[in-house]
């Protein structure tokens, strides 16, 4: 009897890891780097025993947190994560902006286009209802907040990307968008996702912290620290996680990606002086996991020391990733901000804001219940 179990658990094991084998195999997961590329990452300062590593050591989970006990906590259900009315959004129509000035509009979370000069650059584009390798399994969008798709957009000169996580890397959104995109800048190790998505790698630009590329006349970005880590399977860290330097002539935007606070902050700060704007990410942060994403306060932190002249929080009003309530992370950034008297900016989905000469300010997530 004991034989025939063993024999069927067995069984059921080889069945089951066959299984995840071939669900692993869908292209949306990506592709680890390799050949060539592999090769390149191995000469960054910042891989070191085989992965990417952050400035400082960086633990995932706080000192008495589990894997296990920190999946129940999400698996709650608590009220508040999700809007129960949809939020407001705009249908901006986004062929007829032109940009004499730096011009931004926000598609909820991390996404969001900048045009200037007529040229476009989208960052962190996901336009799926769910961050998710499957489209049928995940969190989905908040009511309201997907008005925009692909097809909206005309040509992109670039499409800029922090990192390889669902919520900004999305492979349904790429592979829609990369007929009508010129070029793509990417973290190291970032540009094998792509290339096995079908861009070709004339098309990818990879960088390291500290690389700067000129992919047009009026701009230069640099890629530079963020605390975070990267995957998009079982494996983490062989891709590298950026933030970016956007100078756009005498314009200069910060964009954070996903990250911990960090000293770094005042170092870029330092380095390129004020910013017009600075993007940085509040939301799906948690005591748990207090090193990888920033508390809405340390938010505000960030922006004083990169010496930011506005601030506006990402990361938040269109998927739950974390424990925490919806609108909490913009209420506490505000607040914070304005005891801290900064300047913050917070557009409603797809409402153009321009840098220096419109930054809207409404508090429309208090109409939403």
């Amino acid at each position: 009897m004991f034989i025939k179990l063993g024999k069927g658990f067995l069984i059921g094991v080889i069945l089951l890891s066959t299984a995840t084998l071939l669900f692993m195999q869908q292209k949306s997961f990506g592709k680890l780097p390799r050949g060539k590329r592999l090769q390149q990452i191995e000469q960054s300062p910042n891989y070191r025993q085989q992965s990417f590593q952050n400035l400082q050591p960086t633990k995932m989970l706080a000192e008495d947190v589990s894997y296990f006990g920190m999946m129940r906590e999400f698996l709650k259900d608590k009220p508040g994560r999700y809007p129960q009315t949809p939020v407001p959004a705009i249908k901006t129509d986004l062929t007829k902006i032109e940009g004499e000035q730096p011009t931004l509009i926000w598609f909820g979370h991390s996404s969001y286009l900048i045009v200037y000069k007529g040229k476009r650059i989208l960052v962190d584009p996901v336009f799926s209802d769910r961050p998710s390798p499957v489209q049928y399994a995940g969190t989905k969008s908040f009511p309201g907040s997907r008005i925009y798709n692909p097809a909206d957009f005309p040509e992109l000169d670039l499409i800029l990307i922090s990192h390889d996580h669902y919520d900004h890397l999305d492979y349904n959104t790429i592979t829609e968008l990369k007929t009508k995109t010129k070029k793509f800048v990417v973290p190291l190790g970032v540009g094998e996702h792509l290339e096995h998505w079908g861009i070709p790698v004339s098309s990818i630009t990879e960088l390291d912290w500290w690389n700067a590329v000129s992919p047009y006349d009026s701009l230069n970005i640099t890629a530079t620290p963020a605390r975070h880590f990267s995957g998009r399977g079982f494996t983490r860290n062989k891709t590298l996680w950026c933030s970016y330097v956007l100078e756009f002539d005498s314009y200069r935007i910060f964009v954070g990606g996903d990250s911990g606070y960090d000293p770094v902050f005042k170092t870029i700060g330092e380095k390129f002086g004020s910013f017009d704007l600075a993007l940085l990410e509040c939301g799906q942060y948690d005591k748990q996991w207090p090193n990888i994403h920033m508390m809405p306060e340390e938010t505000v932190q960030a922006s004083i020391d990169l010496k930011a002249k506005v601030l506006m929080p990402v990361h938040w009003g269109k998927f739950v990733l974390a424990n925490h309530e919806w609108r909490d992370p913009i209420k506490r950034a505000t607040a914070k901000a304005r005891e801290l008297n900064v300047k913050t900016t917070t557009p409603i989905i797809g409402e153009p804001l321009i840098i220096n000469h419109f930054f809207p300010a409404t508090e429309w997530w208090k109409q939403v219940k």
